[in-house]
């Protein structure tokens, strides 16, 4: 599934094109895809103008000059596309590209860009939401700090850590304590951290906990630089893929040498919470 630096990057690919754009020859050709499309989705969109292109842990969030909220959750295969190049007029609506593709609209400003929805497995979704009930949305109201965002720190994980004895890596995951941070990047950080994965949550002192704050930071950073990672379905919204994996450190690496200055360890991989945890053992010691 697309983590934090995917969505990030697709968000930045549709904000040039999406931004002050106004939606026309909105389409869909089937009811649902994880969900049902909302109801009179296709006369909500069209003509809105998209104020802007937001992003909420995993979820895409374009406000509308309607007073309503378009939400993407691009689930396992969702991916957005852009035509590239500036249309012409249209005599019919754009037409649905391909058998996996569900939504298509045009976006006007300074001329007509398609843009596209495909969704293979359909485990993605859309929405609409009055704008001011956004942060109180059951998809919303629950989520902790962006860890990109002023209210991640070191201090937050130890008020959120206190006296947890579930492991660290698995209270990661928790979208209640940081919102988006997914399997991929938890490992990375905790490998750049030094932390391993087996160690109680509640068990780690303040100064490790900024310090991986500071990593969670760096290796999103790094990632979203790098257009995200590209492991099976991922596309950004030109169709290109991200690079990220190339440069794991431990996920994806069982067995493999440690890349840590001077270790001679080997990656190892483990099973918490019904995900794969990679780490080094002799890099990460409990």
């Amino acid at each position: 599934m697309p983590e934090l630096p995917e969505v990030e990057t697709v968000r930045r690919g549709l904000t040039p094109v999406l931004e002050g754009a106004r939606l026309t020859h909105v389409r869909i050709n089937r009811p649902d895809l994880r969900f049902p499309f909302p109801e009179r989705f296709v006369e909500r969109l069209e003509g809105a103008r998209v104020e802007r292109i937001d992003r909420r842990a995993k979820y895409l969030l374009a406000p509308l000059s309607t007073g309503e909220t378009w939400i993407t959750h691009l689930g396992m295969t969702g991916r957005f596309t852009l035509d590239g190049r500036q249309l012409g007029e249209f005599e019919e609506p754009a037409p649905i590209a391909g058998k996996h593709e569900h939504f298509s609209a045009c976006a006007e400003r300074d001329g007509r860009t398609r843009i596209g929805f495909a969704d293979a497995r359909r485990f993605g979704f859309m929405g609409l939401i009055p704008t001011a009930e956004v942060e109180t949305h059951p998809w919303f109201a629950g989520l902790g700090p962006e860890p990109l965002g002023d209210g991640f720190s070191g201090a937050h994980l130890a008020e959120a850590f206190a006296g947890k004895k579930q492991t660290i890596k698995v209270s990661l995951l928790d979208q209640r304590i940081v919102a988006g941070l997914g399997n991929i990047y938890v490992c990375e950080a905790l490998f750049r951290a030094r932390i391993s994965p087996l160690v109680a949550a509640g068990a780690v002192s303040r100064p490790r906990l900024e310090r991986l704050a500071t990593q969670v930071r760096a290796v999103l950073d790094d990632a979203i630089a790098a257009g995200g990672s590209t492991l099976r379905d991922f596309a950004n919204a030109e169709g290109g893929q991200g690079y990220f994996q190339h440069r794991f450190d431990v996920y994806g690496r069982e067995g493999q040498p440690c890349r840590g200055e001077g270790c001679t360890g080997v990656v190892r991989r483990i099973v918490q919470g019904g995900r794969s945890t990679f780490y080094c053992p002799s890099c990460q010691r409990r």
